[in-house]
């Protein structure tokens, strides 16, 4: 043994229990051929094309619009039953349509709609009364009748209207909206998912930030019991705060390691959120500074439980984008045990959508009319959507399927051609034939009324640039002011 060494030295080099913490990239980088490796990545981190670490919170050009609400309404509503009259089915009503799709069903027979078209508004568009509310504020909406979908299957249509791909493992459309702009209110969330407990079919990759910073996924907050878990302290705020600071210097010293680490700085600044969120949140999702009549312009007075979550979350969309936040999504409450979202009437046609209306039409419409009363509307995009339609015919005579070549949609807001209609499905309502819009062009239209350029909103991933339409979508001018 060496005397010039001191003999806890040497065992700290051959005893891999006192070894110290292995070089991170960035000291390797550093150390390595004169510090070359380190430049190189300099140059590559300052390429604006290299979006995986940076977010300029810039739009690409002015915005129309700066907050969307997502209204979404899982489990496919029939378009020939809300907003697509399709009189050719009165005629063909209980005629057979085609041939049993597999062997001991009964034959597949046409069904009309259960319920009668009138017109509204100065434009007058053609509404179901499944929708009394709604129809009331058809001159503020563009309703898109020529929506198409790539998969009938409720899992896959809703992973890819929420994030563009039909598998999860993607960010959705409000995780690139917060990723690209942020939020307006440095102590709340950009994206915030209003639920009733129930998750659509595709889960919480509908709500991912897939491989963007784990600060844009959605935060969920709940209508029944603790909206948010664990955000009561439980302890006094100096207790609090020492713990806090404890825990971020470890995740710092820890980031600082591995050489940066997306999962820990996301970490970070999660809990930094959460504890400047404490004292705001309560705050903006307690009702008790809103009047009486605008409780019961949502419907909150009602004795129907279901009825009476969804118009408290509509409402609190509106208290939430008040206060910055940049995208909010509202999802339905599952009725009937629907395992495969809340509209998904295969059997029991009337009995269903009728309670699914019942829920939802007088809070969506109070929405876009308390919005507009305030002033807001012309700064919110409000999106009403699902995953995929419903077959002009059944196989039992009283229910629909699934169908992904036709269902409706519709758009209010800042940016949108109010009393418009666009594109038309055929004669039965089984295809769509004119301005097919697919769930790209949609992605493309909500990202230009936000300001964003969806063909210039890159996200350097797998060694390629990703971005949420890929090598699809246009925008549709048509139905934009």
């Amino acid at each position: 043994m060496s005397k010039n060494k001191n003999p806890k030295e040497i065992l700290k080099t051959a005893c891999p229990g006192f070894m110290g913490s292995p070089l991170s990239r960035r000291e390797m980088l550093k150390q390595g051929a004169n510090g070359f490796g380190l430049l190189a990545l300099s140059s590559l981190m300052a390429d604006k094309a290299y979006a995986g670490l940076v977010s300029s919170a810039t739009p690409h050009f002015p915005p129309k619009i700066k907050n969307v609400i997502l209204c979404y309404m899982p489990g496919g509503v029939s378009h020939m039953d809300t907003f697509d009259p399709k009189p050719k089915l009165d005629e063909l009503h209980g005629k057979p349509s085609g041939p049993m799709w597999q062997s001991g069903d009964r034959p597949r027979t046409w069904l009309k709609c259960p319920w009668t078209f009138k017109r509204f508004g100065q434009a007058g568009i053609s509404v179901s009364e499944l929708l009394p509310h709604i129809s009331t504020c058809v001159d503020d909406l563009a309703i898109v009748r020529s929506m198409v979908s790539g998969f009938p299957l409720h899992p896959r249509g809703n992973i890819l209207f929420h994030t563009g791909r039909n598998v999860g493992g993607h960010p959705s459309l409000g995780s690139w909206i917060t990723y690209a702009l942020g939020s307006e209110n440095n102590n709340l969330p950009g994206y915030v998912l209003l639920h009733t407990g129930d998750i659509p079919p595709g889960g919480l990759e509908n709500f991912s930030n897939g491989f963007l910073p784990a600060t844009h996924q959605a935060l969920p907050v709940k209508a029944d019991g603790v909206p948010i878990d664990n955000l009561t302290p439980a302890d006094d705020q100096l207790q609090q705060q020492m713990k806090l600071d404890l825990l971020l210097k470890q995740d710092r010293e820890f980031s600082s390691e591995l050489g940066g680490n997306d999962a820990v700085e996301s970490a970070i600044s999660n809990y930094e959120m959460a504890y400047r969120m404490q004292s705001l949140v309560p705050d903006v999702l307690d009702l008790a500074k809103e009047s009486e009549a605008t409780k019961r312009l949502y419907g909150l007075d009602t004795s129907n439980k279901e009825k009476r979550q969804y118009s408290l979350q509509c409402l609190r969309a509106r208290r939430l984008i008040e206060e910055g936040v940049r995208f909010v999504e509202i999802t339905c409450p599952v009725l009937f045990g629907q395992n495969n979202g809340t509209w998904d009437q295969h059997s029991d046609l009337t009995r269903g959508h009728e309670a699914n209306a019942q829920v939802t039409d007088q809070a969506v419409a109070a929405l876009i009319k308390d919005l507009k009363s305030r002033g807001m509307l012309d700064e919110t995009l409000l999106i009403w959507g699902t995953e995929f339609g419903r077959t002009p015919d059944s196989s039992n005579g009283d229910g629909r399927d699934h169908l992904e070549t036709a269902f409706t949609i519709f758009m209010a807001g800042g940016g949108v051609k109010g009393g418009t209609v666009f594109g038309a499905t055929d004669e039965i309502g089984k295809k769509s034939v004119e301005n097919i819009t697919t769930v790209h062009d949609l992605h493309a239209t909500i990202l230009h009324l936000v300001g964003l350029d969806h063909q210039k909103l890159i996200y350097r991933f797998g060694g390629r640039d990703v971005s949420l339409t890929d090598v699809h979508g246009r925008v549709v001018h048509e139905i934009l002011t």
